[in-house]
């Protein structure tokens, strides 16, 4: 019996069976759902790692431990040899280099070579019985020796102070390729949503009536949130440019609106309608309250001498003065929020989609989970699956997703968590502790996804007129 446990858990490190664990009593998963839920497993353990690194407290504790053992207290024995092992990995004298944002930089740099080196590996493979399909699928334990050695041999490159900088401009250009990597989809999302639905109208007049509700929702969405932005975000004297921020974006939500529906535009593309621009407005929307709520707390004296903040709302001040609570839940919706990035961009039809592939409009088939097939999302026909122990092998004939593309968005979001986390470009300043405090970096990179997702909508609507010989799917 226990020689079968052995070898049962020996598979599970080894073989194709990702995320079963070899635990009789988890339920049955599929094969391709199990290895990006691994991969996605061990995207998240870096990226808490970097948080770490990016914490004060630690590096403060790290400082009190060395002082502590100057001044020979008793403490000094929690760690022996303490000051010997910093200084044989070449961390510094008080593993000052495991801290702070170059240690990130580091990490960072093994994880995105880690997906970097798979991406390679795994081009052109359509079919999940080859040999490097194996290696994608399974060996994780191996794989995760790999990604803990990448990630601590980048403590030993040459020359950091050289690597430091260009590694920095490589991960602003690679988080900036993510950031439009999921505008695309989101655009693409929309005008896929608008479709599918009209498609359902030449057969059940209802579907006009769910593509009115819907896009009446999205709009009072879109315009509530501008006005209480504006009672909350602004003061009759002064916040001008809050101000400015929310007539902009308000006017440029009007504007995709109109375009949507002018004539011009709905002879090239009858499909185009208000719900795509809805959910645009909606999403402008959301970037404006996160942008806002990203900028550096405005300070005035008032007439006796205090100071005051102004242009926030007054209910969130006490909030954001718990730290703690600030920075937990903050760090844990931005990483969940970079996961589902991750993962719902990595599917077969988010890849046809950046390539310019889409399906006939007259194959659409209405229904309200559109983004699902009939079998699920990325799946094989029931019939061409079998069942392993603990695992469906949902892939027998050919991949569901493409491997190679999912470990490419899996490097750019590496390089996305890394200039995140490090404030972008105010990284000498940054930790973790006042991430959620304010920076005009993480401001003015959030409006400019903003205005970004804007121009790519505007450009799928005005894209047909401006090139007429040429056929778009959009």
């Amino acid at each position: 019996m226990s020689a079968q446990c052995c070898a049962g858990q020996l598979a599970c490190c080894c073989g194709t069976a990702g995320c079963s664990l070899c635990c009789g009593c988890c339920p049955k998963i599929r094969q391709s759902r199990s290895t990006r839920f691994m991969y996605a497993l061990y995207f998240i353990l870096v990226a808490v790692l970097c948080c770490i690194m990016m914490s004060q407290t630690v590096a403060n504790e790290m400082k009190e431990h060395v002082l502590n053992k100057s001044t020979k207290r008793l403490q000094c024995q929690q760690i022996p040899f303490y000051e010997d092992i910093c200084k044989g990995i070449k961390a510094g004298d008080t593993c000052e280099k495991l801290v702070g944002y170059s240690a990130v930089y580091r990490v960072c740099f093994g994880m995105a070579c880690f997906f970097f080196i798979f991406c390679l590996l795994t081009l052109n493979i359509n079919n999940s019985k080859s040999c490097r399909a194996y290696i994608h699928n399974g060996f994780w334990f191996f794989k995760l020796l790999l990604l803990v050695a990448m990630c601590s041999g980048a403590f030993f490159i040459p020359d950091q102070e050289t690597f430091l900088n260009v590694w920095r401009y490589v991960g602003a250009i690679g988080a900036f390729l993510f950031i439009g990597i999921q505008l695309i989809l989101l655009v693409e999302f929309a005008h896929k949503w608008n479709k599918n639905w009209t498609a359902g109208t030449t057969h059940n007049k209802l579907w006009y009536a769910a593509l009115s509700l819907v896009t009446l929702i999205m709009y009072s969405i879109a315009t509530g949130g501008l006005i209480l932005m504006a009672v909350f975000y602004t003061q009759k004297d002064g916040c001008m440019g809050n101000k400015i921020l929310l007539g902009v974006n308000g006017g440029l939500c009007v504007l995709i609106s109109l375009v949507a529906i002018s004539p011009c535009v709905q002879n090239r593309q009858p499909h185009s309608g208000l719900l795509q621009s809805g959910l645009i407005s909606c999403y402008v929307t959301y970037l404006t309250f996160s942008a806002l709520s990203s900028k550096p707390v405005e300070v005035v004296l008032d007439a006796h001498g205090k100071n005051v903040t102004i242009c926030v709302p007054d209910f969130g001040q006490d909030l954001y003065r718990d730290e703690n609570l600030v920075t937990g839940l903050g760090t844990t919706l931005l990483f969940a929020c970079i996961l589902y990035s991750c993962l719902t961009s990595t599917t077969r039809s988010s890849s046809d989609a950046l390539q310019g592939r889409y399906a006939a409009p007259e194959l659409e088939v209405a229904r309200c989970c559109f983004c699902f097939g009939p079998y699920g999302e990325d799946t094989e026909d029931p019939q061409n699956m079998k069942e392993g122990p603990g695992v469906i092998y949902d892939e027998k004939r050919s991949t569901v997703y493409s491997y190679s593309y999912f470990h490419g968005v899996f490097f750019l979001a590496s390089l996305y968590v890394m200039m995140t986390v490090t404030n972008w470009f105010n990284y000498e300043s940054a930790n973790i502790e006042t991430f959620f405090s304010g920076s005009w970096s993480i401001f003015w990179v959030k409006m400019a996804s903003c205005w970004m997702c804007v121009l790519l909508y505007l450009w799928t609507l005005v894209a047909p007129l401006c090139c007429p010989s040429r056929q778009f799917y959009v």
